[in-house]
């Protein structure tokens, strides 16, 4: 399965777990960080949650993969992702 599309579909798992869960806007934040932004943004995001050295690394390396996604691709990710904020009314 291509990259965008298991990106695609962690992010409505993660988004909306039950049928009618609402999406947090923190999570839908944190998705469009993590398309768009640079290393260091992400970094400032993570801090916050002050992870473990191996986690931060992680994603990170996720990150680089998901950075090899056309920008094309990733618009419309986010474009689904604001789709689903929408339905869910937040």
């Amino acid at each position: 399965m291509r990259l965008s599309v298991c990106l695609l579909m962690v992010s409505l798992a993660l988004c909306c777990y039950q049928a009618h869960a609402l999406v947090c806007p923190a999570v839908a934040s944190e998705i469009t960080v993590f398309l768009f932004l640079s290393d260091a943004a992400v970094n400032l995001q993570v801090a916050k949650l002050n992870p473990p050295p191996e986690a931060l690394a992680a994603k990170l390396e996720v990150k680089h993969c998901t950075d090899q996604i056309s920008f094309k691709k990733r618009l419309l990710i986010e474009k689904v992702l604001v789709e689903i904020v929408k339905k869910c009314g937040v």
